[in-house]
């Protein structure tokens, strides 16, 4: 059996889904929810189950006969992705997240080609400012949208 590129992203998965189902036994119950059906462990062990099924089934059964190597992929792009994330990881608290993660999106579009000013900005900020609105209104998960300067409660 060798390591295709389709068994080596089966184990790659795998090995993600096991370390998500481990450390969602971390997510703490109330005293009422210990012998309820569905609680908050349910969606993420679900997840962890469906995601092992399917990387032991990715690693059996590889579509692809092609051997896996490194060579012909594009490395000075993705470290400059992991320079992006990692200066997204740090600006998205100062800057708040509409700002930060409609920059990170449009700098990322352009890196990938994208060279329409117009067509990054009208993806990007409609994409951030929906998904801003379903976790802050929809699900009751605040994130802070502006950067400290704009926020005006005086906490700079």
């Amino acid at each position: 059996m060798f390591l295709s590129k389709d068994r080596l992203g089966g184990l790659l998965l795998l090995i993600f889904c096991l370390i998500y189902a481990w450390q969602s036994q971390n997510i703490r119950l109330l005293p009422f929810q210990l012998n309820s059906a569905f609680h908050a462990r349910t969606m993420p062990e679900m997840l962890a189950a469906l995601g092992i099924g399917l990387s032991i089934l990715i690693m059996i059964f590889p579509s692809n006969k092609e051997r896996f190597t490194l060579s012909g992929l594009n490395w000075p792009l993705g470290l400059a992705f992991l320079v992006l994330m990692s200066i997204y990881g740090f600006t998205v608290r100062p800057f708040g997240f509409l700002l930060s993660t409609s920059l990170f999106l449009m700098v990322g579009f352009a890196m990938l080609g994208e060279r329409n000013i117009l067509k990054l900005l009208l993806v990007a900020v409609p994409l951030v400012v929906a998904f801003w609105a379903l976790m802050n209104y929809g699900l009751s998960v605040f994130i802070e949208p502006l950067p400290f300067f704009l926020r005006g409660d005086g906490n700079a």
